[in-house]
């Protein structure tokens, strides 16, 4: 069975421009987490969640977030189709077939895929593009620079533990401290 790892790897090595979109997974912002986060050069972001279960992805209309001043919740998707939400659109990527296009909201693009474990190939298939939500850039919503920090010091922790050196540490970093007390 395809790896949600290996199918990221397929879609991006396929449809981004690496010299021109900033392109980050498993990134969170928000409150949740994307799959895929594509920024263009011209700052407008596009999220791709992965669902490999038609399970997984009944869940993704459950996710809530809870406004921290006025304890109103509100559900994901609901923010992404009025346009409270960083990202200026926002597709599925599905299994072929997994679920019905009318049982996608309208705002969400439909990408399909399809592999094929023979010859280990997977084709994807755009059903629906999606709608922009607003035309707020990215970076107009987040910090770039802090956000290009951020990313550096994730990128030297995951070094560390795919080296296996993060608990050979004698003293941790200091930025952990600050956590720690």
């Amino acid at each position: 069975m395809l790896k949600v790892e290996e199918l990221t790897y397929n879609y991006i090595s396929q449809f981004c421009d690496f010299e021109k979109d900033l392109v980050l997974t498993n990134h969170f912002h928000s409150d949740w987490e994307a799959d895929i986060l594509i920024i263009n050069e011209d700052g407008f972001s596009h999220e791709l969640e992965i669902k490999l279960s038609k399970a997984d992805f009944k869940n993704d209309f459950k996710k809530q977030y809870q406004n921290q001043k006025t304890k109103e919740k509100f559900l994901k998707h609901d923010k992404i189709s009025c346009g409270d939400y960083p990202c200026n659109t926002f597709s599925f990527l599905l299994p072929q077939g997994m679920v019905a296009a009318e049982d996608i909201p309208e705002h969400c693009g439909i990408i399909e895929f399809y592999h094929n474990p023979d010859s280990w190939k997977t084709t994807f298939d755009e059903i629906r593009k999606p709608k922009r939500v607003h035309e707020e850039k990215f970076w107009k919503l987040f910090d770039k620079d802090l956000m290009l920090k951020i990313m550096a010091r994730n990128l030297y922790f995951k070094k560390l533990e795919v080296k296996g050196k993060f608990e050979e540490l004698i003293l941790p970093p200091v930025f952990l401290q600050k956590k720690i007390e």
